[in-house]
C-alpha cells in the first residue's frame, strides 16, 4: 500500500512538471525558426533569462545583461534569452534586440510552463545558472542586479579544481519580487 501511494505522488510530480535536480532542459527556437535545445549546450556554462518585450523591469536589466555578457563571452560563458513573447508580440523582438543592442542567442517560444518546470518564479524576469553539466544551481526570481549576476559568474566560472573552499557559494535561490 505505501509503495502505491508513492508511486502515484511520483507520477503526479512528474506529470505537474515539478522541477528535478538533474540537468535542466528547454526546447524553443532561434530567431531564424531552428529548433534549440539546452541539452546542446552542455559542456558550457549558461546564464538563461527568461524576459518579454512588454515586460518593465525586463527592459531595466537588459542593458546590464548585454554590457556583462560582452565582459564574459571570452570566458566561456555562453547567454541565452529566452522570450515568453506570445503571437500578438513576437513581432516586437527585433526592435526590442536592435534597441538594447543585444547579441547573445534569443529563443522564442518560452511559456509559464517552462519558468515553472525550472523551478523559476511567477513572473518575469526570472535568470538561471546552469553549470558544465546543465545543472541549475542559482536561480534569480524578478529583476536580476549586476551585483548577484557578476557574484554568480564569479563562482560557477572560477577554477574549482584549485578552490580552497574558502569562498561559500552564493544563495542559490534570490527573489527579487515586490
Amino acid at each position: 500500500m505505501k509503495r502505491a501511494i508513492g508511486f502515484l505522488i511520483l507520477t503526479a510530480l512528474l506529470l505537474s512538471g515539478a522541477k528535478k535536480d538533474g540537468p535542466a532542459d528547454l526546447n524553443l527556437t532561434d530567431l531564424d525558426g531552428k529548433k534549440v535545445h539546452l541539452k546542446d549546450l552542455r559542456g558550457k556554462l549558461v546564464v538563461l533569462n527568461f524576459w518579454a518585450t512588454w515586460c518593465g523591469p525586463c527592459r531595466e536589466e537588459m542593458p546590464m545583461f548585454v554590457s556583462v555578457q560582452k565582459a564574459w563571452a571570452g570566458k566561456g560563458v555562453v547567454f541565452i534569452g529566452a522570450s515568453l513573447d506570445d503571437k500578438k508580440t513576437r513581432a516586437n523582438i527585433p526592435e526590442f534586440l536592435k534597441k538594447y543592442d543585444v547579441t547573445f542567442p534569443v529563443w522564442t517560444g518560452a511559456t509559464g510552463d517552462d519558468i515553472f518546470r525550472l523551478g523559476l518564479g511567477e513572473a518575469v524576469p526570472d535568470t538561471a545558472f546552469l553549470n558544465e553539466d546543465g545543472v541549475i544551481l542559482f536561480r534569480v526570481q524578478g529583476e536580476i542586479h549586476r551585483a548577484e549576476l557578476e557574484e554568480r559568474l564569479a563562482w560557477l566560472a572560477h577554477d574549482r579544481s584549485k578552490d580552497d573552499h574558502s569562498k561559500p557559494a552564493p544563495p542559490a535561490l534570490v527573489r527579487n519580487l515586490p
